[in-house]
């Protein structure tokens, strides 16, 4: 280009100059437009991606909340059905009991209808000729130290467990026997 370094350019080299830098000047403009363009897109999908997370937070906070009030919803019906338990368990050992004592009286039942009916047979029994008086019957002092009334008449069927009436239900633990 130059054949001296003192020597000033030639009008073609500052025109070749001149465009050069005006091209320059072209591709620089041209780039801050690409550049600003990308920084306005960039803020604008940042602003989306915000909103899209927050409407995404807000949806698993309402989410949560629905199942923090089931979750406690939950936790009372165990609760309650707890304590229904608790008292069912209760019962069924007062149930389980009293079967067993109604088990035990049907077992029974048989000898006591046997000793009442020999009871109720020998208060039917008339006195035995030439034996003592009532009064000074050995069988009157047992009575007084048993505690039992030597003037009681009973009536045979206070002993009885038979179907003397019909009418008459006899209850026993709550269960009609």
């Amino acid at each position: 280009m130059a054949s001296s370094s003192s020597s000033p350019p030639t009008a073609v080299q500052i025109r070749e100059a001149n465009a050069h830098l005006a091209a320059l000047h072209a591709r620089v403009a041209e780039l801050e437009r690409t550049v600003r363009g990308q920084a306005e897109s960039l803020i604008r999908k940042d602003a989306e991606m915000r909103q899209a997370i927050l409407a995404l937070q807000r949806g698993k906070d309402r989410e949560i909340a629905l199942l923090e009030e089931k979750l406690q919803s939950s936790e009372e019906n165990a609760q309650k059905l707890f304590g229904i338990i608790q008292e069912k368990d209760g019962l069924i050992a007062q149930l389980r009991h009293r079967s067993r004592l109604l088990s035990k009286i049907c077992r029974s039942r048989p000898v006591l209808d046997n000793l009442l009916a020999y009871m109720a047979e020998g208060e039917q029994l008339s006195p035995v000729p030439g034996a003592p008086s009532r009064e000074s019957s050995p069988d009157r002092c047992l009575a007084l130290e048993a505690n039992c009334d030597p003037g009681f008449d009973p009536d045979p069927k206070d002993f009885s467990l038979g179907d003397g009436d019909p009418d008459s239900e006899q209850t026993l633990f709550g269960t009609t026997v």
